[in-house]
């Protein structure tokens, strides 16, 4: 198969991760998300993945709830290590190649990120899956994976969601809504779409980073974004 990206950071939620659940890992969802990863893998396709927590803990709600937003940052950062072990689980159990990596030393259950080592473990055919988010507090796991997809040298962040790309407003609550095919990140910021938070959006922006919103929960969907098929939103 003809592909347009050789490198790909790929962003999930944790909430997707729950499905129709609302909370902790829907196995099957998790399942189909290592196939359509594996299928990539299988392409020759260098795969970083990072994954947010908000199945398990969101660092905001417990600040909001009365825990300290620092703590409350750092357990959200090792809810997406959970999240990490379970997709590297699910991976290799259909018999793909990963490698996890912990933005904070949490040998030896993740190797200690660096950008060079996880380059290498895309270069040798293991998805490098990317938890911890960036390893500080008041930071989105979309600023995380904004930071390394432009570390990484990735072609372009790939931001699997719920819905098949950005609209003019949420399409869940407004039938009116009509969906961006491409749109400028200065557009993004001037209407102000929550596309991803500002800091994402800006270091995207300056590094010029594509990013391409799309829905992930349609199985398939990930290989039709790599061939160049026009599905989804793309951000420049």
């Amino acid at each position: 198969m003809n592909t347009r990206y050789n490198r790909i950071l790929l962003k999930l939620s944790g909430e997707s991760l729950a499905a129709g659940q609302g909370h902790g890992i829907d196995t099957k969802r998790l399942n189909q998300y290592a196939e359509q990863i594996k299928q990539l893998q299988d392409q020759g396709i260098q795969i970083a993945i990072v994954i947010g927590g908000g199945n398990i803990f969101r660092g905001l709600s417990g600040a909001a709830s009365g825990l300290d937003r620092v703590t409350g940052d750092q357990m959200g950062m090792l809810a997406t290590v959970i999240n990490a072990l379970a997709l590297r689980s699910a991976i290799e159990g259909i018999g793909g190649a990963a490698e996890l990596f912990t933005a904070i030393n949490m040998y030896p259950i993740g190797t200690y990120y660096s950008n060079r080592v996880a380059i290498e473990a895309m270069k040798r055919g293991r998805v490098a899956l990317l938890a911890g988010g960036t390893g500080c507090p008041f930071f989105t796991t979309d600023t995380g994976a904004a930071l390394r997809a432009v570390e990484l040298r990735a072609d372009v962040m790939l931001k699997g969601t719920r819905v098949d790309g950005i609209y003019t407003a949420d399409p869940e609550k407004d039938p009116t809504a009509t969906k961006f095919d491409r749109i400028s990140y200065d557009e993004v910021l001037a209407r102000g779409l929550k596309v991803m938070d500002l800091t994402a959006t800006a270091m995207c922006k300056v590094n010029n980073m594509p990013v391409v919103v799309f829905d992930m929960d349609t199985p398939g969907n990930l290989e039709r974004v790599i061939a160049g098929e026009n599905i989804g939103t793309t951000v420049y």
